[in-house]
């Protein structure tokens, strides 16, 4: 069973957690990683791009010329692919990019990013966020204490009071700050550093075990 110190703000160790083995100590399943990340970046993208083909633009009703007798090749419309103007062939039209992935997959993919957290030793627990007023300067002295030098995600729990915090946090570029509710699989695996409160930690595993 995984093991992590937990720390207050100030970086000291405050007491030893076990964390639930079958959500932060299994074997990472690649696949589900990458079907899982490709599900979200495509859920990314609108779709609204669009051409016009030869029946949408406008003009072209009459025949340029007559059909014999000019020299030149026979033409039924200036708005035909070949003319400047004219429609475009096979163009991008409206789609919808989405993936489906099973939840089984999404589960095992978020199961095994965080396990690949704690393999690495990039998963950091904290007790609580405390701030009486927002201050980004509190918050970056928090990250020093931490150790904390490359980016970081911060994950608290839904009905914890960690707003000025996330007040404190959300000027900063390297770190961003988001509810277990909300966290994903592409979001652990774009930041260096996992840091999560206790309460996170327990309403994950009370989801994910």
């Amino acid at each position: 069973m995984p093991s992590v110190k937990v720390l207050n703000q100030a970086g000291n160790d405050v007491k030893s957690l076990d964390l639930n083995e079958t959500v932060f100590g299994i074997e990472p399943h690649q696949q589900s990683v990458f079907d899982v990340v490709m599900m979200q970046r495509a859920s990314w993208r609108q779709g609204t791009h669009d051409t016009k083909n030869r029946s949408e633009v406008s003009g072209g009703g009459r025949k340029p010329w007559k059909q014999k007798g000019t020299g030149r090749a026979r033409q039924g419309s200036i708005r035909s692919p070949q003319w400047r103007g004219g429609g475009i062939v096979f163009g991008p039209t409206p789609r919808n990019y989405s993936i489906r992935v099973n939840r089984k997959v999404r589960r095992l993919a978020l199961k095994s990013v965080l396990s690949e957290k704690v393999a690495e030793q990039n998963l950091l627990v904290v007790d609580s966020f405390n701030f009486e007023t927002p201050k980004t300067k509190e918050f970056i002295k928090v990250l020093d204490a931490l150790k904390v030098t490359d980016s970081a995600l911060i994950v608290v729990a839904d009905g914890e009071d960690a707003y000025n915090a996330y007040l404190s946090s959300r000027n900063l570029t390297n770190c961003v700050m988001l509810t277990a509710e909300n966290i994903s699989v592409y979001d652990v695996l774009a930041f260096d550093k996992l840091i999560m409160t206790e309460a996170a930690i327990a309403q994950i595993e009370e989801v994910l075990a």
